[in-house]
């Protein structure tokens, strides 16, 4: 009896705060006299957000939330990252491909009541632009990285003004990190971060966060688009996958995401259902390019001659990740199958590695689980150690929340880091990015050169087609053969949910939008 008493605490303390509360959006929320566990999801994840700005946070923990608070100019649609209206319900792209003029919807509010309109499109944009933009903006390049300035027409009409062409524009807008329109009012009583205050459009909005428990979300009944199905939204914090498990098959939560190959039946078993999809994601070894002792791509590669991969990845994942070779997904534009890493030579990399003098290094990880590795940054970690081990060098491993090792990344107090990204709109360009940017918690093998960049441009500039296609490719062959990093996996997505759940779905840019997911 014990687990459902605190169901139906956690529903009617939802409950309440729903009828009781006037929340950021200004106006009172919908009551009901009778709380319905069925008015409540509950979705289990493995870390906490950094926060609910789009413009500071770039995690996928955040976006998973913020997906459901905001609205962009542009979305994605359900299946794919073709790109659809959403708060700008047409646009216009001038023969020059210098300006875009976006036709706004009309009649839409914010959560705090004020109006959206072509002035709060600006204010976000500017925010993110020179002089206003800030170190901790790391989407601002990927997104505005070509915007010379913005124009207000008038109340509904925008347009935006760019330095030089750029294909992936459109597929930027529509990200959920940087792109969404927050409430230019919450920004200005917020001191321009309302990572704990986050004020949207969106289908749901913000009640509360309690700090390593939850984040409460209760549905906006003044939506302009359609409205969501379920009333309340809580994201709970369970940092362990047994325990997620657990929370899952005891009716805790209705969802979980972080899981891994060897609880699979587990869920099965207790008549709960897995939602699976190919990934658009890779999960990599990074080296710290930027000192001693790999500074030198020779030593990096030996490093990585040293991993066997495939069986790592076997051991790892159980057949729900496959071993990467590049960087790009093999069913993105740039790929090409005859890109390659150093390959495996337990001998070779030793009598390298000897003769370098190198004998130990220091790694850096992440305890949680991520989309790209449900085994743990730390179990990853403790694996390549075992192999270094055989070629004579000794690792040392520190290990960090998720939210403590994004900060720990800005220091650059690391030999060896473990991390990964999962595409936030299907182009090349946002991967191949990471290696050209300024942000150590992006480009987190720290990696520069200017021949590299110099192509990155070019690719962003060229139009869609073979040439631009060519492009990526050769940035994945200059990665390649600089081995700043060791591309280690792909995963697929891998959730699980109640049978009374409807329509989940995990989008392969890697959020969770619940406005369409209904519970029985």
């Amino acid at each position: 009896m014990k687990k459902f008493k605190r169901i139906a605490a956690l529903v009617l303390s939802v409950a309440l705060v729903g009828v009781s509360l006037t929340g950021c959006g200004g106006s009172k929320a919908s009551s009901d006299t009778a709380p319905k566990a069925s008015d409540t999801l509950i979705y289990a994840q493995g870390a906490e957000p950094r926060g609910l700005d789009p413009a500071l946070v770039d995690d996928g923990e955040s976006a998973k939330v913020m997906i459901n608070i905001y609205d962009g100019l542009l979305k994605y649609s359900k299946d794919s990252t073709k790109v659809e209206p959403s708060l700008a319900k047409s646009w216009d792209l001038s023969k020059d491909g210098l300006t875009y003029t976006f036709h706004l919807q009309e009649g839409v509010k914010f959560h705090d009541g004020t109006d959206f309109d072509a002035e709060a499109v600006k204010f976000n944009i500017d925010r993110q632009l020179p002089p206003q933009v800030t170190e901790d903006m790391a989407y601002a390049p990927f997104v505005y990285g070509s915007v010379k300035d913005v124009q207000v027409v008038d109340k509904n009409t925008v347009k935006v003004n760019l330095t030089a062409p750029s294909t992936p524009f459109l597929a930027n807008l529509a990200m959920v990190m940087s792109a969404p329109i927050i409430s230019p009012k919450a920004l200005k009583d917020n001191n321009n971060n309302v990572n704990q205050a986050p004020v949207g459009t969106g289908p749901y909005k913000f009640v509360k966060w309690a700090k390593d428990e939850n984040i409460v979300l209760v549905r906006n009944d003044e939506y302009w688009g359609t409205k969501a199905l379920t009333k309340n939204v809580i994201f709970k914090f369970i940092k362990d996958n047994s325990a997620r498990v657990v929370a899952l098959n005891n009716g805790e939560a209705d969802i979980i995401d972080g899981i891994d190959a060897t609880v699979v039946k587990q869920i099965t078993d207790a008549g709960n259902k897995i939602f699976q999809a190919p990934g658009m994601n890779i999960n990599y070894m990074a080296y710290n390019t930027s000192k001693k002792p790999f500074n030198d791509p020779k030593l990096r590669a030996a490093i990585s001659q040293s991993i066997n991969v495939p069986e790592m990845v076997k051991s790892l994942y159980q057949g729900y990740s496959e071993p990467a070779t590049s960087i790009l997904p093999t069913f993105m534009e740039g790929y090409d199958k005859s890109i390659s890493q150093v390959p495996y030579d337990v001998e070779a990399a030793a009598k390298a590695i000897k003769a370098s003098g190198l004998t130990s290094v220091k790694l850096m990880t992440y305890t949680n689980p991520r989309p790209y590795n449900s085994a743990t940054g730390q179990a990853l970690a403790e694996a390549v150690q075992g192999y270094l081990s055989k070629v004579g060098v000794t690792c040392t491993i520190d290990s960090y929340d998720w939210t403590t090792y994004k900060e720990k990344l800005k220091a650059g107090n690391y030999d060896i880091a473990f991390y990964g990204w999962i595409g936030d709109n299907g182009d090349p360009d946002n991967f191949m990015y990471l290696l050209a940017h300024e942000d150590p918690t992006m480009n987190v093998a720290l990696y520069k050169n200017p021949e590299f960049n110099k192509l990155i441009v070019k690719g962003v500039e060229t139009p869609a087609g073979a040439d631009r296609i060519a492009i990526y490719t050769q940035l994945e062959k200059m990665a390649a053969a600089d081995a700043a990093w060791l591309p280690i996996s792909r995963a697929e997505t891998l959730c699980a949910y109640r049978p009374n759940i409807s329509d989940f779905y995990f989008h392969m840019t890697g959020v969770t939008p619940f406005a369409g997911v209904s519970k029985k």
